[in-house]
């Protein structure tokens, strides 16, 4: 590694246009971390607010010439602390390429800068008649080249699937400064290997993204929202198996639990509280009469778990509103104090068990623990809430969030559905994998990072070099 000091600086400098760099610590502090407010952070040499890919292209090769790490950032809206900079990095700031670059109604496609905020995708779609699908609750403030990078996923992701599944082509910078095309435009196509899917939920450990080409659908029917109220949530989990046993494919199925409504309406004011330990949402997209069976089949799975209250929503305002609620979520439990988010997931028929080893985690370690989810898909998101200041409380929330990652292994589940492994979870990830595959993903990320630059010690520790 060579000795950070002026003259790298100077170098790096010289190498981006002017006003580009940044380096008072005042300013680069605040791009030094995501949103994981307990996942460790260094100190970056600078932060590079890149403007195109041949810029990111001259920094990366800058990177490889000196030996210095090179940590790639979009909003900072992770949860995982996957763009956390390491000492002496670069940290690389896409936000500024923040173009659509084409949006093609024909072919059904868009092709977009790293920096585009996802709503704002989503907005130019709907004036052509399309739709981009992912819908990360943090879709308003959230880049697509941050959803690629963790592989986000979203709302509607329990009918229509994760961001994977609409990224069609990549431009890259690689490990090597290569600026290179992967993927294809095309509704079909095998040639070769699938490299756009294995740099998808990559975090930036394999290559750096400087555009992104993804795959559209027609705009869609208006929803039908259904409500239950539940007693508990183990009560609102049991009803998530039973919408599944249904036969239901919900375009929704979102839970939120009390704490999680009453830190929303203390800050927003919404008059949401219900009187219930847990709501669920559900959404059904289909249309006519098809869409009007699926909401009854579903409120009466909903009744059949145990739902205190159950109705299909008939007022659109109220609808909007209680979805709003659950994206507003994290950040009105933030105002509480320091949160530690879990991203689990677990099979659809365990998740009113994993809801209940949450609670007996949250007494067993005195911790206070709020409970949102993609309930359709079983992908939990517990919040371990710790007051301000209390290192003891601190320090019973991670042993409860290391035993919340032992349950949703022990019932065959995963430790991030779609936050990403980051720094968070790398110690999850190496007990989910065996040593072979955690060997398999540490010969792939020597191939495409062979002077381990790219976002090193993230997601999975290769071996010293």
């Amino acid at each position: 590694m060579t000795t950070l000091g002026s003259p790298l600086l100077d170098r790096l400098r010289a190498a981006v246009p002017a006003g580009h760099l940044l380096d008072d610590p005042d300013v680069t502090g605040g791009y030094s971390h995501d949103e994981a407010e307990w996942a460790p952070h260094g100190r970056p040499l600078a932060v590079v607010r890149a403007h195109d890919a041949e810029e990111v292209q001259r920094v990366v090769r800058f990177c490889v010439e000196t030996g210095t790490p090179v940590v790639p950032r979009g909003a900072g809206t992770g949860l995982s602390g996957g763009a956390n900079a390491a000492d002496g990095a670069v940290l690389l700031s896409l936000e500024a390429m923040d173009r659509i670059v084409e949006i093609d109604a024909q072919e059904g496609l868009a092709v977009v800068q790293p920096g585009v905020v996802n709503q704002t995708l989503r907005e130019a779609c709907a004036e052509h008649g399309l739709w981009y699908p992912p819908d990360p609750a943090s879709a308003p403030w959230s880049t697509i080249g941050g959803n690629v990078a963790t592989n986000a996923g979203g709302l509607c992701c329990v009918k229509y699937g994760v961001t994977r599944d609409y990224v069609l082509a990549l431009q890259v910078v690689t490990g090597t400064g290569e600026l290179v095309r992967v993927g294809r435009r095309t509704a079909k196509g095998v040639a070769g290997y699938d490299l756009a899917a294995l740099l998808v939920g990559s975090e930036g450990t394999l290559g750096v993204i400087t555009e992104v080409t993804v795959r559209l659908r027609s705009a869609r029917q208006p929803e039908r929202t259904v409500a239950g109220y539940f007693a508990s949530v183990v009560d609102a989990g049991t009803a998530v198996a039973a919408v599944a046993a249904a036969g239901v494919v919900p375009s929704a199925l979102e839970l939120i639990d009390r704490h999680c409504l009453k830190a929303v309406d203390d800050w927003k004011h919404m008059g949401l509280s219900v009187d219930a330990e847990a709501v669920l949402l559900a959404r059904t997209d289909a249309p006519g009469p098809t869409g009007e069976a699926e909401a009854e089949a579903i409120r009466t799975a909903f009744e059949d778990a145990g739902a205190t209250w159950a109705a299909v929503a008939t007022d659109e305002r109220e609808s909007e509103a209680l979805f709003e609620a659950r994206r507003l979520v994290y950040p009105a439990v933030e105002r509480l104090g320091p949160v530690l988010t879990e991203d689990v997931c677990v099979p659809k028929a365990k998740v009113a068990e994993m809801l209940a080893r949450i609670d007996r985690i949250a007494a067993r370690h005195d911790t206070v623990i709020a409970n949102i989810a993609h309930a359709g898909d079983g992908n939990l998101h517990p919040l371990l809430i710790t007051p301000p200041g209390d290192d003891a409380a601190r320090a019973r929330a991670q042993l409860a969030f290391d035993d919340i990652i032992t349950d949703a292994l022990d019932l065959g589940g995963t430790v991030t559905g779609e936050h990403g492994v980051g720094l968070l979870k790398r110690d999850g990830l190496a007990r989910e994998l065996s040593p072979a595959v955690l060997q398999l993903h540490r010969a792939i990320k020597t191939a495409l990072d062979p002077h381990g630059i790219l976002n090193p010690g993230k997601v999975v520790a290769v071996d010293a070099r």
